[in-house]
């Protein structure tokens, strides 16, 4: 069976307007229509045909439409009541397609995804960052995870210490999986065009590097986050000034200096 292509202006417009659509700012809602950016991030994700792939926002299929194409086996989730209609046709004839409506941070992903997995996904910016956060901590059986995302957040989420950018988002990134930014995108390569430049990032999932308790790690983190001027010894006050300074590190440093092995080290002292 021979599917029309939705990655392309004409096709885009079309969809929209018989199904009477416009794109919903409160979601994020921006739709890909060049067909050359679908086949790069499928290739980013390096699809073979027959693995599970998780999509977050399958909009009108465009994204999801390459991902089929390329073989993956290809659940979406949905959050945007009106597009399921779409999508039924759109997709329609595509075997490797299964659709879930509601709201990936309500849904419970283990049990949804079992198997191994790739995350593969234009992520709305509104909440780009609460999702990672989500797919990075639930211990979920995922490899790969390649988002388009604002550029900005890109750029924090590869960020290196001492960078003006790095914090909590590139820690919880980088302590899970070994992450870089593929390839830009332009505003122009969507309908409408968004406000900025988006990035494409690809975080290959992994083991965390050092033994911690993660739990705890992520509360020092956002903690000495949270006041990013403060020096540690007062960022980190709630955990005792006292095991602060019995620690060994320059307590007058700031959260952003710190690379995960310092924060590793730094949690281990106070936890123990």
């Amino acid at each position: 069976m021979l599917h029309p292509l939705i990655a392309d202006p004409s096709a885009t417009r079309h969809i929209l307007k018989k199904f009477k659509l416009r794109a919903v700012k409160g979601l994020g809602q921006n739709f890909l229509i060049d067909a050359d950016i679908v086949n790069r991030i499928v290739t980013a994700a390096e699809i073979c045909a027959g693995e599970d792939v998780l999509e977050i926002g399958a909009g009108i299929g465009t994204l999801t439409q390459g991902l089929l194409e390329a073989g993956a086996n290809v659940t979406a989730i949905e959050l945007d009541k009106k597009l399921p209609a779409v999508l039924k046709e759109t997709l329609a004839g595509y075997e490797n397609f299964r659709l879930v409506e509601g709201d990936v941070l309500k849904i419970n992903l283990s049990e949804l995804m079992p198997r191994r997995f790739k995350v593969v996904a234009n992520l709305p910016y509104y909440i780009t960052t609460q999702i990672l956060l989500t797919l990075l901590e639930k211990n979920l059986p995922v490899t790969k995870i390649v988002t388009m995302v604002q550029k900005e957040v890109a750029e924090r989420m590869t960020a290196a210490p001492g960078s003006k950018i790095y914090g909590a988002l590139s820690v919880a990134v980088q302590f899970r999986s070994e992450s870089r930014i593929a390839f830009e995108v332009p505003p122009q390569s969507f309908l409408p065009p968004p406000e900025v430049t988006s990035a494409v990032v690809v975080c290959d999932v992994r083991k965390p590097p050092f033994e911690v308790d993660e739990e705890f790690f992520f509360k020092v983190v956002r903690t000495a986050f949270a006041q990013r001027r403060k020096t540690l010894l007062n960022s980190l006050a709630c955990f005792g000034k006292e095991k602060i300074l019995a620690s060994g590190i320059d307590v007058k440093r700031r959260a952003e200096t710190l690379s995960l092995e310092e924060f590793a080290a730094l949690c281990n002292f106070l936890k123990g």
